[in-house]
């Protein structure tokens, strides 16, 4: 879990995550189906992937669907899970030609064995590159997750393997989906919404936010770009005061 960096770290985001927000109202204003907007997005990501060694930026991770998410109408839960499966399929190639590392995380419990099984093969396929890491988001929620963590960490206390009073917050986020990540130092949410939405509560206590108004179908590298450049600008002390 990372709190601070150090003074001779770099100006900009080594991680940025996004809340990929706005798809279904960029359809609705071209008169189409939400899904045509889910489909536009997608196609969205393979650019900000390819933009983020240019701009400094080593991590992203997308939020692609939360464990709210499944409260949508059947036909558009049904046509995101076949998107997943049909972008996986599509894209493992080119992601690990370009040295993409690909991770997922989120409770696998409720999605089906064939997307698992994709997902499972793709990261095993770019386990071993390291020019950017995208971790995707599915069935995610931020509290979802901690609870799941305190669950695996209550089991190691009862079987002796952990002590009850070693437990802090170092201890917890080892247990996170997230335990091999560094914590996110700019997230970005497009489409104008200015909340979390659940999206990696415990890992961004020290992120900078950034809201945008663009939707995003239409979030293109070079406002990706204009946005990283700014957290350069921001004056970051984690809680503490310049002497």
């Amino acid at each position: 879990m990372t709190d601070k960096k150090s003074e001779d770290a770099p100006s900009g985001p080594r991680h940025v995550a996004i809340i990929m927000d706005g798809n279904g109202r960029w359809a609705q204003k071209r008169g189409r189906p939400r899904l045509f907007g889910h489909q536009a997005g997608a196609r969205r990501v393979r650019e900000i992937v390819e933009a983020c060694p240019e701009n400094g930026v080593k991590y992203l991770t997308i939020f692609a669907f939360s464990t709210e998410n499944w409260k949508r109408t059947q036909t558009e839960v049904a046509g995101l899970m076949t998107l997943f499966r049909r972008y996986i399929q599509k894209e493992a190639h080119d992601l690990h030609k370009a040295g993409v590392r690909v991770r997922f995380i989120g409770d696998r419990i409720k999605l089906d064995d064939k997307l698992v099984c994709l997902m499972d093969d793709l990261e095993l396929l770019t386990s071993g590159n390291d020019k950017c890491h995208l971790t995707i988001a599915i069935n995610y929620g931020g509290r979802d997750e901690v609870t799941r963590a305190a669950k695996r960490m209550a089991y190691e206390v009862e079987q002796g393997r952990l002590r009850h009073e070693d437990v802090d917050a170092e201890t917890l986020s080892k247990f996170l989906d997230t335990h091999v990540l560094p914590d996110p130092d700019l997230v970005i949410r497009t489409s104008g919404e200015a909340r979390i939405s659940n999206f990696l509560l415990w890992q961004s206590a020290y992120s900078e936010y950034e809201f945008v108004d663009t939707l995003w179908p239409d979030f293109t590298a070079e406002e990706f770009g204009k946005v990283v450049g700014k957290y350069g600008t921001r004056d970051r002390r984690f809680g503490g005061v310049k002497a």
